[in-house]
């Protein structure tokens, strides 16, 4: 009598898979656990035994592929998530791979599982990363397969990880910039999380804050044009630009430049084209030449100090300019004199 696909020969060739076991191969790059395969009515020895005869090869412990050779990238990243178990889904770089926000694949498959999920047993699996998180429900994407965070989570999870704002800086301006996101939604996102690194800054950064704007301008003319002795600029100077009135954030009309200031990580398309468009009348029929200062460049006052020495550096090679160091220390703009282009 055949018992789970077995004749009563201990070493009996397997036999054919079940449709619902097919049908789940399929659907996991051809990988499968044990526990699914035994879920869905295969017993312990009829797996031993497709392994045995070679139609199956083991990936991981209590994982399978039905296919002989190398894995390819989607079987190496079901076999990870399989093998952390229940409730793991794909997170921060191999996460940002699958939205689209990096281009390159990471070394590592990156995985998250619940807070209460304890991973010391297989975290030291070679090429696999384990988070844990314990708001992990409402960070999955409802519909994606193999299960994934959504990207504004994956966003937030790579900004936790990064060593320096810039970096964080950066994700916001890749997601936005790429369409996968926007400010509004990643916002929405950060308010679910209690615990936030540069939990005001970010605000800033998404341009939601109220007068976020405003804030990093009063930077602008506090932290770098006046402590550091730079020349005056005339704010939100009106220019005539074609089809009508432009506002130039920080005009140095003697100096043919100026200093925009962007208040969001990153535009949407449609308005990094108008402000290249803007940028470049300026340059053609104005004389004037524009730089543009976001978040990082004003964040601290050592960011403002590097700030204030390339604008002075820049004026200064333009006319004669002043600017001098602040009182912090370690300040490097150098000392200016108004009657010097050095």
């Amino acid at each position: 009598m055949a018992v789970g696909g077995l004749s009563d020969q201990p070493d009996a060739m397997p036999t054919e898979l079940p449709p619902q076991v097919r049908h789940l191969l399929a659907s996991q790059a051809h990988v499968i656990a044990r526990s699914q395969a035994i879920d869905l009515g295969l017993d312990v020895e009829t797996i031993r035994n497709h392994a045995r005869y070679g139609d199956w090869q083991q990936l991981a412990i209590g994982v399978y592929a039905d296919f002989t050779g190398a894995p390819t990238q989607g079987a190496e990243v079901w076999a990870a998530l399989l093998r952390a178990g229940p409730g793991a889904v794909l997170s921060h770089w191999t996460a940002a791979e699958r939205h689209g926000l990096v281009d390159r694949p990471s070394a590592a498959v990156h995985l998250t599982v619940p807070a209460e999920r304890h991973p010391a047993r297989w975290a030291a699996i070679p090429g696999i990363v384990i988070h844990r998180s314990r708001s992990l429900d409402q960070a999955i994407h409802p519909a994606m397969s193999p299960p994934c965070t959504r990207v504004e989570h994956t966003v937030l999870d790579l900004i936790e990880a990064s060593a320096t704002f810039e970096e964080a800086y950066d994700w916001i301006c890749r997601a936005v910039g790429r369409r996968r996101t926007t400010p509004v939604r990643l916002r929405v996102a950060m308010a679910t999380r209690p615990r936030m690194r540069w939990r005001q800054d970010l605000k800033l950064a998404f341009g939601d804050a109220k007068g976020a704007l405003s804030v990093l301008e009063r930077r602008y003319v506090h932290g770098v044009e006046r402590a550091h002795g730079l020349p005056t600029a005339r704010r939100q100077a009106r220019v005539w630009q074609g089809t009508g009135n432009r506002y130039l954030d920080n005009l140095y009309a003697e100096y043919r430049a100026c200093v925009e200031i962007d208040g969001a990580a990153a535009h949407p398309a449609g308005e990094q084209w108008r402000d290249k468009d803007r940028d470049r009348w300026n340059a053609v029929h104005e004389g004037i030449d524009t730089i543009r200062v976001g978040m990082p460049g004003l964040r601290t006052a050592q960011d403002q100090c590097a700030t204030a020495a390339d604008v002075a550096l820049w004026l200064s090679s333009r006319g004669p300019a002043t600017g001098h160091p602040c009182t912090r220390d370690g300040c490097q703009v150098p000392v200016r004199d108004c009657g010097s282009n050095a």
